[in-house]
């Protein structure tokens, strides 16, 4: 047997947001915890494992102190004397407890912060996080980054409608001279909208949050800024896209650029701007019961661009194996939070990866200074990650995770 678990302990922090969350701290070998947090998205898909929140008056409804309750209580109870290295044993235990489809007894948030700070324990002070959980792996390589520079739909105070205008810097042979094309674009995208008078706040995950006119314009504007910086649209840098569709889906019709519209109008524009602009992945197109619409598109342009699904699948094992069978897309974003355990999550990556598809590994738009995923995305070979601008200490602390790990694992992904 391995090392037990000897303490647990949760406590509520503030996320990105200014919203309560969860922390938790395992203690194993050492006096010293490993800890974890855990992060929430504003725009959520309905199939998503629930996070428990108190309701009522305190915190604005979204207090986590029945969460925090189970933690120290029933999680910490079944827990102790369990060798911290048995991940798979560690969330089961969680998930029978638990005994939901969605963890909402226990709250998927209490399970997750759980289950990642045992995984954080069970690494050690030895090997870096990364490399303990590539062990399976034949390689390693640094994720080429989804980053968002402009902010709209559920992410910004806007009319935009797409919530997620994306620069991908893959024509690169490194992750830091990657990185430096994507800080360098940021910085001039904020130029470019402040000539056209278009300079504003910024959203949820640091993007810029300019009112436009229509949503086109996001795309125009990003490449105006990707060439002003030097770069080349397409061959050194490209665009993705979080449409998040689901947001603006109303009994059947989508609401875009202030029109109701079809599902196969939509297609439509995205076929256009496929043509018109460097897009090489699309995520969340349309609705997550809008399986025609997916499976449609995907056959028509799945050959040239990069069809991800989020609300769609919701790192679910049983979503995830309707969207193989029938071609729904050929990627998948990958959350932690929505499955609610590391060990089901590792499950959802292999899945997709058998299948040939794409993984992304995500953050959530109310994040912490947490940047286990840069670790989770090098460990497991994942291709590519998607964690906000490069602004924000909750979204710099990945990107500076992954320029730590750079140091050790040098091979970039290279995509598109």
């Amino acid at each position: 047997m391995g090392l037990p678990i000897s303490d647990l302990h949760g406590r509520m922090i503030l996320d990105s947001r200014g919203n309560p969350t969860i922390e938790v701290e395992c203690y194993a070998s050492i006096d010293i915890p490993s800890r974890s947090t855990v992060p929430s998205g504003a725009s959520t898909g309905s199939y998503e494992a629930v996070e428990l929140r108190d309701g009522g008056e305190k915190w604005v409804g979204k207090g986590v102190d029945l969460a925090i309750e189970n933690i120290n209580g029933k999680i910490k109870q079944c827990l102790i004397g369990v060798d911290v290295s048995d991940q798979n044993k560690i969330d089961k235990i969680m998930i029978d407890l638990d005994d939901s489809s969605n963890k909402s007894n226990l709250g998927a948030n209490a399970i997750l912060g759980t289950s990642l700070a045992c995984l954080k324990a069970a690494a050690g002070v030895g090997d870096p996080l990364w490399s303990y959980i590539a062990r399976e792996e034949d390689h390693c390589s640094l994720p080429v980054p989804l980053m968002n520079i402009l902010n709209g739909g559920a992410h910004a105070n806007s009319e935009v409608d797409i919530q997620e205008f994306m620069i991908v810097p893959h024509g690169f042979t490194n992750f830091k001279d990657a990185l430096r094309a994507g800080v360098e674009i940021y910085h001039t995208l904020k130029k470019v909208l402040k000539q056209n008078k278009l300079l504003s706040g910024v959203g949820d995950e640091g993007g810029f949050a300019p009112n436009l006119n229509c949503n086109e314009d996001g795309l125009i504007y990003v490449v105006q800024a990707i060439e002003s910086a030097g770069y080349e649209p397409g061959k050194q840098v490209s665009i993705a896209l979080d449409v998040a569709a689901q947001e603006f889906l109303k009994e059947d019709k989508y609401h875009f650029d202030g029109k109701l519209i079809s599902g196969n109008d939509l297609a439509n524009i995205y076929s256009n701007w496929i043509e018109k602009y460097p897009i090489v992945s699309i995520e969340d197109p349309f609705g997550e019961d809008d399986w025609d619409s997916w499976i449609e598109f995907t056959r028509k342009e799945g050959h040239q661009v990069q069809i991800v699904g989020d609300d769609l699948y919701v790192t679910n094992p049983d979503r995830l194996k309707k969207g193989i069978e029938e071609s729904a897309s050929n990627a998948i974003l990958i959350k932690l939070n929505q499955i609610g355990t590391f060990s089901e999550t590792m499950d959802v990556i292999k899945m997709a990866k058998d299948a040939g598809f794409a993984t992304i590994i995500s953050h959530r738009s109310g994040e912490t200074s947490d940047d286990i995923i840069s670790d989770i995305a090098v460990g497991t070979n994942a291709g590519q990650i998607k964690t906000g601008a490069p602004a924000r200490s909750d979204r710099t602390s990945k990107y500076n995770q992954l320029l730590r790990i750079s140091e050790k694992c040098t091979h970039y992904t290279q995509l598109f």
